[in-house]
């Protein structure tokens, strides 16, 4: 019985056709050697054989390829999902991937290693520029931004007012021009109820 439970047919030639096969795997062109041409004329192997003969080696042909296909396709899959046999075949990556990871994370703890020994530094740094900024200009405390003009802050917050109006209204009229097919429709139900 095969693996679907059906019972397997068993021949006396099966190992015959078996290393037939094997035969055909190891030189192809061997296969296609009966077809040729040999003294100008075409060879024919099935000369003797009725037609129904003729079929049915045209099937077992057919059979036993579309085996050999899938027993190469069994054997393909259990070598992808072989992790053994992948780790070796790309070994080059595995070990590169890992001394990038290595790299990357000694080069990640030594920077917070060195950000948190220097931590105090960086803030004394950050509280010295605003002491100074605090000492320069006694208004700005919060900010270090520097005060614009008049004429300038009234500029900025005209355009900022304008581009959002401009959005404003581009986007009611592409709302405009979807909506009253959606409302034509709506009411045109109800009058039909």
């Amino acid at each position: 019985m095969n693996e679907w439970g059906h019972l397997e047919q068993r021949h006396a030639d099966q190992p015959k056709k078996q290393i037939e096969h094997d035969e055909i795997l190891r030189n192809p062109d061997r296969a296609l050697q009966a077809e040729h041409k040999s003294g100008g004329e075409h060879t024919q192997v099935t000369k003797g054989m009725s037609a129904r003969e003729q079929v049915e080696l045209t099937a077992d042909r057919i059979r036993d390829e579309l085996l050999l296909t899938l027993e190469e396709l069994d054997r393909r899959r259990d070598r992808i999902l072989d992790i053994r046999y992948q780790a070796l075949k790309h070994r080059d990556f595995l070990v590169a991937a890992a001394i990038t990871a290595a790299v990357l994370t000694s080069v990640g703890l030594g920077l917070a290693v060195w950000r948190a020994r220097h931590r105090r530094r960086i803030l004394a740094r950050h509280r010295m520029k605003a002491v100074k900024r605090a000492w320069r200009h006694p208004d700005r405390l919060a900010s270090s931004a520097e005060q614009r003009p008049l004429p300038v802050e009234l500029g900025r917050k005209l355009v900022i007012i304008f581009a959002s109006a401009l959005a404003t209204r581009i986007a009611k009229n592409s709302v405009q021009t979807l909506v009253p097919q959606r409302r034509a429709e709506s009411m045109a139900e109800p009058m039909k109820s």
